[in-house]
């Protein structure tokens, strides 16, 4: 008798486990799917997830195991090559797309999709960033991109750069021990965005805020949990001191910009251009308008600079054959230079034809942004599949870079795959597409660029843990940040 109770006991646990397991499982289904009720279109393929969780769990799974591609793999392999899947993430109802076609119809469509960043990053960059229209991002995007884009506009800062490179290069070698150089590339790129964004300032500003940036960027696409130990709690006291610290700035200018009435705009950097800004009712922008376009345009421009730059040091030293050519190409136009010249020119960047398919090969490997955000602003048609109004819309950049029918081997370094080819739409997003592309994509490039020439002819790097595991958020880095010596050669 005892016995049989035991069994009936344990049948109901089972039973109810099973029941709360299955209730669960399906909780976002039926809240997030079923109350949409009948629509015009089927939804994407896909899993909504656990409450709260969503598919995070499984997006972390892969994104801290070895092979963070699974992630996406899984999704084709289950539901088929739809390129559009449903998922919860972030905390919103959301769709992923991942193949040239769709990323290109989010992309490059504004009338239907706005900026859909999660929740922490919308609180840790400001809402200049993200809550003003597309008209005012189209205004604000002419004047902030004008010093910053097109290799004809950045010649003048190719002296900046290549000065702080070599400087850093043989402060390296020179120590004759190793360095971490993930932070040391960082630090290169702080110092050339600070010297464009507020120069006359740059040199007290960089030493106080590039520690700040670390914080802010580990937690921008954070759960938006301020609690003691979370990441996003220590982003958001960064975010606050960084405020606090380009206020001071802002200040400080004022003073000046009264003392010198006649300066002319060849001399502004762009804190100065964002201080004059007007709209049609001759409104400037609020201090702190001016504070969040900053600290956005100074994150993105130094993170991907400086994870660029280390990722084509490491690859080319994962393979001479690459490293060689591109070594090769570098004496060439070192051997065409004229005897008075000093430095770098544009025309001789231009001329860096292999150089330009390794960064381009960088940024299809590495994935820097591993997605882009956007949110639909109504019911939108993709490939016969419904988007529902107030969805996140996850543009995987990365599942079309390791995409094997987009690229043979994908997963294989190899510039030579540059070699005549002509890239489908929507199937190289290292900086996005549409209206939205990054505007410091060019500056990026140049910084590595210049980085790269003078790395190739000149150094060397042995890493004392080349085989250390990897980590892929939010930015793809090597556990010890690349502990390397830094060897000068001859």
């Amino acid at each position: 008798m005892e016995l049989e109770l035991l069994w009936l006991i344990l049948s109901v646990l089972l039973g109810g486990y099973v029941f709360m397991f299955g209730f669960l499982r399906r909780f976002n289904e039926w809240y997030y799917v079923r109350r949409l009720g009948k629509t015009r279109y089927p939804l994407p393929p896909g899993d909504m997830g656990w409450p709260y969780l969503g598919g995070l769990p499984t997006f972390l799974k892969a994104f801290k195991s070895d092979d963070p591609d699974s992630y996406i793999y899984n999704l084709v392999s289950k539901y088929g090559r739809t390129g559009i899947y449903k998922t919860y993430m972030f905390g919103k109802p959301s769709v992923i797309v991942c193949t040239p076609e769709t990323c290109r119809k989010v992309l490059t469509n504004d009338d239907q999709f706005k900026l859909g960043y999660p929740k922490a990053t919308t609180i840790l960059t400001g809402k200049s960033f993200h809550g003003i229209t597309n008209a005012e991002h189209k205004r604000l995007r002419r004047l902030t991109t004008a010093p910053i884009n097109g290799h004809e506009a950045l010649s003048g800062y190719i002296d900046l750069i290549e000065g702080i490179v070599v400087n850093s290069l043989d402060e390296w070698a020179s120590m004759n021990r190793p360095v971490k150089l993930l932070a040391e590339l960082r630090g290169v790129a702080f110092k050339v965005i600070t010297n464009i964004f507020i120069s006359t300032y740059s040199e007290s500003v960089i030493s106080s805020v590039e520690n700040l940036y670390t914080d802010l960027n580990a937690g921008i696409k954070s759960q938006a949990i301020n609690l003691p130990g979370f990441v996003f709690r220590r982003a958001l006291k960064a975010r606050k001191k960084l405020v606090k610290i380009f206020q001071s700035v802002l200040d400080k200018k004022r003073v000046t910009m009264k003392d010198n009435t006649n300066e002319t705009d060849a001399k502004k950097d762009m804190m100065d251009l964002l201080m004059g800004v007007k709209d049609e009712d001759g409104k400037q922008l609020e201090d702190l308008d001016i504070i969040d376009l900053l600290i956005v345009f100074m994150l993105a421009g130094h993170e991907s600079s400086a994870h660029g730059a280390l990722w084509s040091v490491i690859y080319l030293s994962e393979n001479p054959e690459v490293f060689k050519i591109a070594k090769e190409e570098q004496e060439e136009i070192m051997k065409r230079r004229p005897s008075t010249q000093k430095g770098l020119n544009l025309k001789e960047i231009r001329q860096m034809e292999y150089l330009s398919k390794v960064i381009d090969e960088m940024l299809r490997r590495t994935s820097i942004s591993f997605s882009v955000f956007r949110e639909a602003k109504e019911d939108v048609n993709i490939n016969g599949y419904l988007v529902p109004k107030g969805w996140k819309v996850l543009v995987w950049n990365r599942g079309v870079h390791m995409d094997p029918e987009t690229y043979a081997n994908p997963k294989e370094f190899d510039p030579s795959r540059w070699d005549n080819h002509k890239p489908r739409a929507g199937s190289f997003l290292p900086f996005g597409a549409g209206s939205r592309i990054c505007p410091g994509s060019d500056l990026a490039k140049l910084e590595i660029a210049i980085f790269l020439h003078h790395y190739i002819l000149n150094y060397n790097v042995e890493r004392l843990n080349p085989g250390c595991p990897v980590k892929y958020l939010p930015v793809a880095r090597p556990t010890d940040l690349c502990l390397a010596k830094i060897i000068k050669v001859t």
